[in-house]
């Protein structure tokens, strides 16, 4: 089974990377969600967005199209279209988010993290939490 998801690498002036953690979940991951019926990836964004942190997105560019092990769906595989955004207003804990936290990309802690930001995303990223330099 595959889980379609948007997810948003919301940077702060440090360069971390904010991370939730959803409620009875151990595994922290990147703010965004489902696509509802007719919705595309960045109104589905932008829904999540407001609904989990209560920000309103300003700006969106594509980072990348990511596939790994789902988190929280045994057995299956989550892709992912993950953006850096830009996002307006003070991020607050909402709907089904638990905690929230902020991590540095090329030192993440040592908490759970799901394996698509884990293998995928965070190495995608340079240490200023920028969308890292193709080779050559």
């Amino acid at each position: 089974m595959i889980v379609e998801v948007v997810g948003a690498v919301i940077r702060d002036d440090t360069g971390r990377l904010l991370t939730v953690r959803k409620r009875q979940t151990q595994r922290f991951m990147l703010p965004g969600g489902k696509r509802e019926p007719g919705e595309d990836d960045l109104a589905a964004l932008a829904r999540e967005l407001a609904e989990e942190l209560g920000v309103e997105l300003v700006s969106a560019t594509l980072l990348g199209r990511f596939e790994a092990a789902a988190a929280n769906e045994p057995g299956a595989t989550v892709r992912s279209a993950a953006y850096l955004v830009e996002v307006a207003g003070d991020i607050a804990i909402q709907a089904e988010i638990e905690e929230v936290l902020w991590i540095d990309p090329a030192a993440p802690p040592d908490v759970p993290i799901a394996p698509l930001l884990l293998e995928q995303i965070l190495p995608s990223l340079d240490g200023e939490g920028q969308a890292a330099k193709p080779p050559g």
